[in-house]
């Protein structure tokens, strides 16, 4: 298992406060855009950029990068004020978000900024992308490391195309491929176990041949970083399903970080007031 030092988490852990305020200044700025689950995906990405991926800021298109697919793109807030974080854009940019010209749209657009590896819209599309991009870097490409990331949401997996996807991953034995599932059970109109119940997610993933690893606190860097090292360092002979994607499914807290937020749908796509901003913006300085 990876050894992780206390300064890392830490460090990590500032990076994730960071984005977070910037992730409601953001949405405030555009009077649009989805918080609740922006604010719930944020140690997920900052633990990726800060603590797993291969990339370079300086170089975006570095041939060796790991690459990172966002299905569930409405949360592009987050990876917006991760990318900038990571120095992938200037931070003073965030201030455009949802404007017409923007490079920043309300859904991700891959030829739009550097680092961006993909564009998304209808949503359970991105697995698939993912599922292609780590097929072509197994069986297209000259022998590599590079490992393809990507993060869907639970309500994706009310759609049928995500699962085609995972049977393809399965097949062809895409173990260059991590999937990590933010299950924060909130969708555009209510609670997603209410709306389309999926009760046996582990055991589904791994009928198609998936290796399913549980992430159950996704809020706490330091046990969400332990998760994903385990998935991603488990030795073959101790997989059920060798040379096979993994997936983790993570229990995240949609609005987190801001108390009148957390675990309210209504929040999935409703931008914040002034008054509304200023004690999110209290809450989140004093953690």
């Amino acid at each position: 298992m990876i050894k992780r030092s206390n300064e890392q988490i830490a460090d990590i852990e500032q990076h994730a406060r960071n984005i977070r305020r910037n992730i409601i200044k953001m949405i405030h700025q555009a009077g649009s855009g989805h918080p609740a689950g922006s604010l719930g995906i944020v140690e997920a990405l900052a633990c990726l950029y800060f603590g797993v991926m291969h990339y370079d800021a300086h170089d975006p298109n570095d041939p060796n990068r790991d690459l990172l697919v966002l299905s569930h793109g409405h949360v592009c807030p987050a990876l917006y004020a991760t990318m900038a974080e990571a120095g992938l854009i200037p931070e003073s940019e965030l201030a455009t978000l949802r404007q017409f010209g923007s490079r920043l749209q309300g859904h991700p657009e891959r030829t739009m900024l550097p680092g961006l590896e993909t564009t998304s819209g209808p949503l359970s599309e991105g697995l698939s992308q993912a599922a292609g991009m780590a097929y072509a870097l197994k069986y297209l490409s000259t022998p590599n490391q590079r490992r393809v990331f990507c993060l869907i949401s639970d309500g994706e997996l009310d759609e049928g195309s995500l699962w085609e996807a995972v049977m393809f991953a399965g097949k062809y034995k895409l173990n260059n491929l991590v999937v990590l599932v933010d299950i924060n059970d909130i969708q555009l109109s209510g609670r997603t176990s209410q709306i389309m119940p999926t009760p046996r997610r582990a055991a589904t993933f791994s009928s198609m041949r998936c290796n399913v690893y549980h992430a159950f606190c996704g809020n706490d860097v330091a046990k969400l970083l332990t998760d994903i090292d385990e998935a991603l360092v488990t030795p073959q002979s101790k997989l059920l399903h060798e040379d096979a994607p993994r997936v983790i499914l993570m229990r995240t807290t949609p609005g987190k970080g801001v108390s009148f937020m957390e675990n309210d749908y209504h929040w999935h796509g409703k931008a914040l007031n002034d008054e509304e901003t200023a004690l999110a913006l209290s809450e989140l300085e004093d953690k």
